[in-house]
């Protein structure tokens, strides 16, 4: 099977195991220009890092850096100044925020701090013991040739008539405030850097291992912003934080090599859904705009049937052929620890309940959503399904949940229906189900970082 991956112009052409590569953007920058790539930064992002390959270049300049709330910007103020500054400032409390949508201003980042840049020097040796072998990075195009976006424009889902009902949009809810990001434009993005509900948020799409993953974007007092790298690990986004510019794994939100390495970003659940079943669950929500700054075939997908060539590109981790690599699987991790349930077993039982880390949880499965790597146009993707995964009770109550004649799980003892995203489908007083962070992944991914995972209904 052959897919092609456009890239400024130029098509890669992947047959078999035989890869032909040439000097420009491979993942996904199609149709990409080099003004997009020199575009002036706004928003939460501090600065543009330099598309510079590892090692050499000098340190990129702060002084368009924006402060964080209560930051001192005085160049003399003493250490003993800026460090009260830090703790005073309120992002500590800001996931506590329930401001409505659009409230407030985007929360600004902290800066850009002196110390050694693991996105150009891997190796440098005031780094901390890096979390992995820093040669397990493979570098392929330059940092933020993928370009995040910062801050970007939403607009209300009801005035949205540029998306088919079957496009997979990820679906974000903070504190009331329901976002939707279309993967026709997270797959040529990647990262998006913002604010939802009161909380500094990044939100990630990897398309090589197929996985969405939300954070919370604050580490002790620092609120950061992400760029990609340009590298893969265990063909996954590596990104990188503007601040302190150390390297980050997509897949477990953790810093493996720089000044933060060890660092842990806290995990936000994040569903793949159609964007007909984010219209209906949230008639007041908001999508991410087309209009992002960048010239993008958006709704072209750049990775043509990758999803049926169970190849994954540019894989050189370990391999379990307990699933075949490109086998979707729904994916669950604490620590070390993993599970997954197969594609398999989800659409043949559309229920899965099911024990993990100590606690009852059950994994539901919904047709009706296409997938955003199979055919040239993402609207016409083959359906694929969406999942969910929550805690199996309610109020200490433990629930029984089955598919609904009318689409959606009913509990068999209260009657109540809830849909693919945990949300009760009518307006009675029920409580909404608790979300529990989730992979939708490849299995040759998920047994890279989680190489004991169980599987259920392998």
């Amino acid at each position: 099977m052959a897919f092609k991956m456009l890239s400024c112009g130029r098509a890669f052409l992947l047959r078999g195991g035989l890869v032909a590569l040439a000097a420009v953007t491979v993942l996904g920058a199609a149709g990409c220009s080099g003004d997009d790539l020199d575009a002036p930064v706004t928003g939460s992002q501090t600065q543009q890092a330099p598309a510079a390959a590892e090692g050499g270049g000098s340190e990129p300049s702060v002084s368009g850096a924006v402060s964080a709330p209560g930051r001192s910007e005085d160049p003399e103020a003493s250490d003993e100044q800026t460090a009260a500054a830090d703790r005073d400032a309120p992002a500590a409390s800001l996931a506590d925020s329930e401001a409505p949508f659009f409230s407030a201003d985007p929360i600004q980042s902290t800066m850009r701090e002196d110390v050694p840049s693991a996105l150009r020097e891997r190796f440098h040796p005031d780094h901390p013991e890096p979390m992995i072998d820093p040669g397990e990075i493979r570098g392929v195009v330059p940092s933020d040739s993928i370009p995040s976006l910062e801050d970007p424009d939403f607009e209300p889902v009801a005035e949205v008539d540029w998306l088919a009902a079957v496009e997979p949009v990820l679906a974000l809810e903070i504190n009331g405030d329901a976002r939707a990001y279309p993967l026709r434009i997270m797959t040529w993005h990647e990262l998006v850097n913002g604010t939802v509900g009161g909380v500094p948020v990044t939100v990630s799409y990897c398309p090589l291992c197929n996985s969405a993953v939300a954070y919370d974007r604050r580490v002790d007092m620092r609120v950061l912003d992400f760029g990609t790298s340009g590298a893969l690990l265990n063909s996954s986004l590596v990104m990188y934080d503007r601040q302190t510019e150390s390297l980050w794994s997509h897949y477990t939100g953790q810093a493996v090599i720089g000044y933060l390495t060890s660092a842990q970003l806290d995990l936000i659940p994040v569903q793949t859904v159609s964007f007909e079943r984010f219209l209906e669950t949230y008639p007041d929500g908001h999508v991410l705009s087309r209009e992002t700054g960048h010239s993008r075939r958006y709704g072209q997908n750049p990775y043509e049937y990758y999803d049926t060539n169970d190849r994954p590109f540019l894989f050189n981790g370990p391999s379990d052929d307990r699933l075949a690599p490109i086998t979707r699987v729904l994916a669950l991790r604490d620590g070390d620890d993993g599970v997954v349930i197969s594609s398999d077993a989800l659409t043949e039982q559309r229920v899965v309940p099911f024990s993990f880390a100590g606690r009852d949880l059950v994994a539901l499965f919904e047709p009706g959503t296409a997938s955003a790597l199979d055919a040239p146009s993402i609207a016409d993707g083959r359906d694929v399904g969406a999942t969910g995964v929550f805690v199996r009770s309610v109020d200490g109550r433990m629930l029984n949940l089955a598919p609904a004649d009318g689409g959606g799980f009913v509990d068999a003892a209260s009657g109540v229906v809830y849909d693919i995203l945990g949300r009760p489908t009518d307006s009675d007083g029920a409580e909404p189900l608790e979300g529990v962070e989730h992979l939708d992944t490849f299995w040759f991914a998920a047994a890279a970082f989680y190489p004991d995972a169980e599987i259920i209904g392998g």
